[in-house]
């Protein structure tokens, strides 16, 4: 049996290869994959951001779904043919944090299809202890957002949106729009700060109020929007020191700030305000597995409009155009890549 595979090979390049499938081995699973979503993670492997660690012969991807299609040795509990989405994130059970009960931020953590073997392959064998088996009648398109709702839910949980709370949700990408989303289940009165007019004419329509901070003041704009009194909670989603800025900024006495986008260099934080107001600051990494259950949940509850946020899903063999389209269109929220080859 042949397993057809996307392979980095550096300088924003990808080449389609065909390659025996291995069995699973002991404590694995065999997915057949069905979709995966391209990330923020995968556009920085993609830009050369990550070569040092990614290499030149991965096969990255791991917001997915798919099935299973063979059992290794030693596993149970699973058989042929399941629904499931993968947890890719492989801990080592010794260390400090794992023997805490924190493996999901293991100080040897392994993410998959990163550190490891991805899913933009047509067959993916993974640890058993990784795999969520979905609901039935899950769509496996939808089911592959999972992995970043599970984001989401973990950011929400680490703020304790509570409800009635102001929260401000700075960057509406795929992952801030889902914190919103999340948040405002909670309870949570949501704004969304965001520069991209697509993106904002989005996030109104999915029913929050927005601020532009390109045009607007969002520090005036939020307290007109709360008495005067600031954010309960802020998200920083935007990777960005005008975000960082603006988190600090905006918040109200003895807000909780949640540190969800990963920068690329330290930013610069304004302790002051920490001291001036008793802020909080929280870091948010990953999900553990509760988090996926969450996310399973709100799928099947409809929290997510999925066929609106999944803007387009191109074929495994396209996988090249794919990213060269995302990394210039602003439109898009989810890109998809869809893995097995069945009609849609």
């Amino acid at each position: 049996m042949i397993n057809k595979a996307a392979v980095y090979r550096g300088d924003k390049t990808f080449t389609l290869e065909e390659k025996t499938v291995a069995p699973p081995g002991p404590g694995e699973l065999q997915i057949k994959v069905a979709y995966c979503g391209i990330c923020g993670t995968d556009l920085h492997i993609y830009l050369g951001h990550m070569d040092k660690r990614v290499g030149f012969e991965r096969t990255i991807g791991h917001e997915m779904s798919g099935t299973v299609t063979a059992i290794g040795d030693g596993v149970t509990g699973y058989r042929a043919g399941q629904p499931i989405v993968v947890r890719p994130l492989d801990h080592c059970g010794t260390c400090p944090a794992c023997t805490a009960g924190h493996q999901h931020i293991c100080h040897n953590l392994k993410f998959i299809g990163i550190d490891s073997e991805g899913a933009f392959q047509e067959f993916w064998n993974v640890p058993a202890h990784t795999v969520h088996v979905l609901p039935e009648g899950l769509d496996l398109a939808h089911a592959a957002l999972i992995e970043p709702l599970a984001v989401a839910c973990h950011d929400v949980q680490r703020a304790q949106v509570a409800l009635g709370e102001d929260v401000l949700v700075i960057g509406g990408g795929p992952i801030g729009l889902l914190v919103a989303l999340v948040a405002r289940q909670a309870g949570g009165k949501v704004v969304i700060s965001e520069i991209s007019e697509n993106r904002l004419a989005y996030a109104q329509k999915l029913g929050f109020r927005t601020i532009n901070p390109g045009k607007d003041d969002p520090v005036a704009r939020i307290n007109e929007m709360t008495g005067n009194k600031g954010a309960d909670v802020v998200f920083e989603v935007s990777g960005s020191q005008p975000g960082v800025d603006l988190m600090t900024a905006a918040a109200a006495t003895r807000g909780r700030i949640v540190m969800v986008a990963i920068h690329a260099s330290k930013p610069v934080v304004d302790m002051f305000q920490f001291f001036w107001r008793e802020l909080e600051l929280f870091g948010a990494r990953v999900y553990r597995p509760e988090d996926y259950d969450d996310a399973m949940k709100f799928l099947a509850e409809g929290v997510v409009d999925c066929a609106s946020f999944i803007t387009d899903i191109q074929p495994l063999e396209d996988i090249q155009a794919a990213f060269e389209a995302l990394t210039g269109n602003p439109s898009a929220i989810k890109s998809m890549i869809k893995i097995d080859g069945n009609p849609q």
